[in-house]
């Protein structure tokens, strides 16, 4: 059985932008949490691709990541994920070519099958591409064609990219994804940060059909959380109330900015906006240091993932720092009670 202090702790940022803020400076404060992950010894720092959504400014997720990766020197940088029905495979595949070459070693390539955005949005992306959700398993099979040594025989080449080693992942929130990464021998990250509804059912779907390969010799699953830690659970919670609004007017269907928090959401949702969002949001961890350690601990135990991810969507950027801070020295006083220190 795992234990929490083994498993290895990464960061998922949206790039969110605040109300009365701007994406200049969101992208500012992307960099200094990267780097801020960094020195507390997180494994991965992924960004997200999404679209037509005034409060997420990582819709360029590759031009991030160089962002990202350019101002840190060890963390691995990737998405979590490309939407890849959004793209040609071989876009992609230059794409993560250049960051690897660029910053070799370090860059992850995280996919996904959703349009990340409304569907006029993903109609104006694709254009005449003619890809959907149904064309995702030949296009992941095409993307990862172009990074072998020769490419995939058809006379096209991506270039740079091709014999170059960019970790591939499968992302999801149902058994669709879980399943071919698991026919293709890739690892597995779920998205029970939004979308939790499904997760241990794709989990064992994901352990029982797994399929060993060239890549991957063993199931190897990710699992998001949400994370509001600050030092009361009083105050983590009011936090919280940022992502329950944005979560709300998703619901809603008008997507915004982060909003400041809130003393109490009661005067702001309605009952079945609250059980939408509740439901929504339940793998979040929210309190105190000892609050959100026993959250992380249960989870963990739960779903025996070998990495976790976690995002937070805080509106103030010095809590934020501190709540990832709050994070990494749970993971640190954990490791030293396994080792009995």
């Amino acid at each position: 059985m795992k234990v929490m202090s083994d498993i290895p702790f990464s960061v998922l940022d949206l790039s969110p932008v605040c109300q009365g803020g701007t994406a200049a400076e969101s992208f500012r404060d992307t960099l200094h949490l990267a780097r801020h992950a960094e020195r507390l010894g997180f494994h991965r720092y992924w960004l997200a691709e999404h679209h037509s959504l005034p409060g997420i400014a990582s819709a360029a997720t590759a031009v991030v990541i160089a962002h990202v990766a350019g101002g840190t020197s060890t963390i691995r940088v990737g998405s979590g994920g490309i939407m890849l029905p959004n793209h040609a495979p071989l876009v992609i595949a230059e794409q993560f070519g250049t960051l690897e070459s660029l910053f070799p070693g370090r860059i992850d390539l995280g996919l996904g099958r959703a349009p990340g955005g409304s569907m006029p949005t993903a109609r104006a992306l694709r254009r005449g591409l003619g890809s959907s959700g149904d064309t995702f398993p030949h296009d992941v099979q095409e993307l990862m064609a172009y990074f072998r040594a020769g490419g995939p025989g058809n006379g096209v080449h991506a270039v740079p990219g091709e014999g170059l080693d960019v970790p591939v992942w499968l992302l999801g929130s149902s058994d669709f994804s879980a399943l071919l990464a698991a026919e293709l021998g890739l690892p597995f990250a779920f998205a029970s940060h939004f979308a939790p509804d499904l997760l241990h059912e794709a989990l064992a779907l994901y352990r029982r059909h797994f399929e060993p390969s060239a890549r991957l010799d063993k199931p190897h699953v990710m699992v998001a959380a949400n994370v509001f830690a600050a030092d009361t659970d009083a105050a983590a919670l009011r936090l919280f109330t940022s992502a329950q609004q944005q979560f709300l007017n998703l619901v809603r269907g008008t997507p915004g900015l982060l909003p400041p928090p809130v003393e109490s959401m009661e005067r702001v949702w309605l009952p079945h906006e609250r059980q939408h969002v509740e439901r929504m949001t339940r793998c979040s961890a929210v309190g105190s240091p000892e609050t959100v350690s026993q959250w992380l601990e249960r989870f963990a135990e739960e779903t025996q993932a070998d990495e976790m991810i976690l995002a937070g969507q805080i509106y103030d950027h010095a809590a934020r720092l501190r709540s990832f801070e709050i994070a990494a020295d749970v993971h640190a006083g954990l490791g030293r009670e396994a080792a009995g220190v």
